[in-house]
């Protein structure tokens, strides 16, 4: 007999050889019907693979991230099916499962394919579906795989079989179709009730250029055709809010081929909404006591190799920039941090002056492949709302505290609701990737812990995530469509003042190394406006939008008062433009709701001979006719209310 001990710490006895399915149908049938894979041990498994000796485990349903995964991979498999038996002599690279469905690298021998043909495909893995094929493991040697795949001729499969070794390797087989797969999968094709191809690409074999192109096939499936709908229906609302798409109807930035792949032109609507962003912030850094700093956009190589961030990232960074001087290299900027520590080192330092604060928004520039770009999501040019505290270790916790509360005053600031608090530490089974004494870990990791539960964040751990010099608290933010994002950053660092040999003198009148703490609420400006305009499909807050107010006279006799009304809006500071167009009120109207501008004020002969503004709200309609003063009285009250959520 063996001891299965199931999550919520029961124990039951079972024969040796019993599968995860069995520990199933032994709790109810129900749950049974519904079992995907189960994690054994902390690894994940086929349901009907024997257990022999003693383990833990989960059973593992759609509702788990783990039996999503397996539901995908095991649906690759059924697609590649289709795909044999539409394409004979079709040749299959690989098949994951990704974040939502799952792809496979086929190479179809020359054959025509486009999104013409997702129908066929489609309807033959429902059709093979409805068989119900069992998903079969078996365990091979690499001589006879090797025969199996060259008698096939798949030399994709084969050039995957020469990097495993023998005693390794595992087919998988349902239906007529046989796969090399370390698996899991889930029991039969049954389970898979609901199909759609998504989008077909050129992807190179291993991700070389040199290798022959492979056509990439996204497809997902669903067990219930309702959650496929709902699922479409979720494609469509992200189309719609596509941060790219909004920001050329919103005239925020634009990318030209002349400047170069990654490097967003930032157009005036766009730079003012950064502009609004980065004085938010900003006035809140001074309020906590931060100091503005300034650094160049390029820094000695040197300077790279020291802090560590060259060893680390230099394959992805850009080439050094060369001098005429001899052996002289610089490098376009790929973080702050290491400038801002030579700020710190321009004078000695006392313990009475710290914690010392410095903050910057400052552009950094890592080369990314143009297949990874992405809007503004992936770029090769971008800004950090960059702060770095250099205090004493009896400060850091409170120091950490302190950014929390800033973070969450972005996220409230601007709506983001929705967020988990990732506490990202080492993988304490490959110390080698990160730098640093384990005692300096312990008490940084310590501390993030800490703070973290002390200002009753809801937190997650993830083992392996921190950053190579320290762990890190990273906020991890849902959408209005519920996609998650990281978007603010908290990190512990003992290692950079270590390598740069950072010092401040402290009470007992000796030298006393400081600790640094990394943070940006934002993360990247980029990045976290492009979250943002999905987040609220363009309808930016009343305090951030580009554009606050429509001045609409209804025709040129008003445009004096117009531009009296618009002079009085702008000496208090509310933002927007005349539409001065010879077009009818109407259209002007439509095309400030298109532009998503949140207030509409209309002005014709009854308002001019009153001495008032008839005001539209975007998504509402007329709200009312009202003086100047009472429409600057309600648009600073919803500011107000806005900046003040939390």
């Amino acid at each position: 007999m063996i001891k299965i001990t199931l999550p919520d710490g029961s124990v039951k006895e079972f024969p040796e050889g019993a599968t995860s399915m069995d520990v199933a149908l032994s709790i109810s049938e129900g749950l049974a019907r519904n079992v995907l894979a189960a994690k054994v041990n902390g690894e994940v498994w086929d349901a009907s693979r024997p257990i022999k000796n003693d383990a833990t485990l989960q059973l593992l349903t759609w509702n788990d991230t783990e039996g999503k995964s397996t539901f995908w991979h095991s649906s690759a498999h059924l697609m590649a099916e289709a795909l044999e038996a539409l394409y004979p002599g079709t040749k299959f690279g690989i098949g994951p499962s990704i974040e939502n469905g799952f792809y496979y690298d086929v190479d179809f021998g020359g054959k025509e394919f486009s999104q013409e043909d997702f129908k066929k495909i489609e309807d033959k893995m429902l059709e093979l579906s409805k068989s119900k094929s069992e998903y079969v493991r078996k365990d091979i040697s690499k001589k006879d795989a090797i025969e199996y795949f060259t008698k096939k001729g798949d030399e994709y499969k084969l050039d995957l079989l020469e990097g495993l070794s023998d005693g390794s390797i595992t087919f998988y087989s349902q239906g007529n179709f046989v796969d090399l797969c370390r698996g899991p999968h889930i029991p039969n094709t049954g389970f898979i009730k609901a199909v759609k191809l998504l989008n077909v690409a050129g992807a190179y074999w291993r991700g070389d250029e040199k290798n022959k192109q492979l056509t990439r096939i996204y497809a997902i499936t669903f067990p219930k055709q309702k959650e496929l709908t709902e699922y479409l229906e979720f494609l469509e609302e992200a189309k719609r809010r596509d941060h790219r798409k909004l920001g050329k109807e919103l005239e925020l930035f634009a990318f030209s081929e002349k400047v170069g792949q990654g490097l967003p032109l930032w157009l005036p609507k766009g730079a003012t909404l950064r502009d609004r962003l980065e004085n938010f912030l900003k006035k809140a850094q001074i309020r906590s006591g931060y100091l503005p700093v300034v650094t160049p956009h390029i820094g000695s190589k040197e300077l790279y190799l020291t802090s560590g961030h060259y060893e680390k990232y230099g394959a992805d960074s850009f080439q050094p920039i060369k001098t005429p001087h001899e052996g002289e290299e610089f490098l376009l900027k790929p973080m702050n941090c290491p400038h801002h520590i030579e700020i710190y080192r321009t004078k000695p330092r006392s313990y009475k002056e710290l914690p010392i604060r410095l903050a910057e928004f400052g552009t950094v520039y890592r080369y990314e492949q143009s297949g990874e770009l992405h809007g503004l999501t992936r770029v090769r040019g971008f800004t950090q709302d960059d702060a770095h505290i250099f205090c004493r270790p009896d400060q850091v916790k409170d120091e950490f505290k302190k950014v929390i509360d800033l973070v969450l005053y972005v996220f409230n600031a601007l709506g983001f609701k929705n967020y988990t608090a990732q506490i990202s530490l080492r993988d304490p089974e490959n110390k080698s990737k990160y730098i640093g004494e384990d005692a300096q870990w312990d008490l940084a990791e310590a501390a993030i812990k800490e703070a973290a539960a002390e200002k009753g964040l809801n937190t997650v751990t993830e083992l392996g995530e921190a950053a190579f010099y320290g762990p890190k608290l990273d906020f991890m933010v849902k959408d209005a469509l519920g996609r998650q994002w990281q978007l603010g950053t908290i990190q512990v660092d003992y290692q950079l003042p270590e390598r740069f040999k950072l010092e401040y003198i402290g009470s007992d009148n000796q030298k006393h190394r400081p600790v640094m703490i990394h943070r940006a609420p934002f993360g990247s400006m980029e990045r976290f406006v492009a979250v943002l305009i999905e987040h609220c499909a363009g309808n930016f807050p009343l305090w951030l939008s580009p554009d606050q107010i429509a001045v609409l006279p209804i025709s040129e006799k008003y445009a004096d008062y117009a531009a009296q009304i618009f002079s009085e809006l702008e000496e208090n500071d509310i933002r927007g433009f005349i539409d001065h167009r010879d077009e009818k009120i109407g259209r002007k109207i439509r095309d400030a709701e298109v532009k998503k501008i949140p207030f509409m004020l209309i002005m014709g002969e009854k308002e001019q001979e009153e001495g008032k503004i008839a005001v539209r709200k975007h998504g509402q309609g007329d709200i009312g006719s009202f003086s100047l003063s009472e429409f600057i009285d309600i648009f600073k009250k919803e500011v107000a209310l806005e900046l003040n959520k939390n």
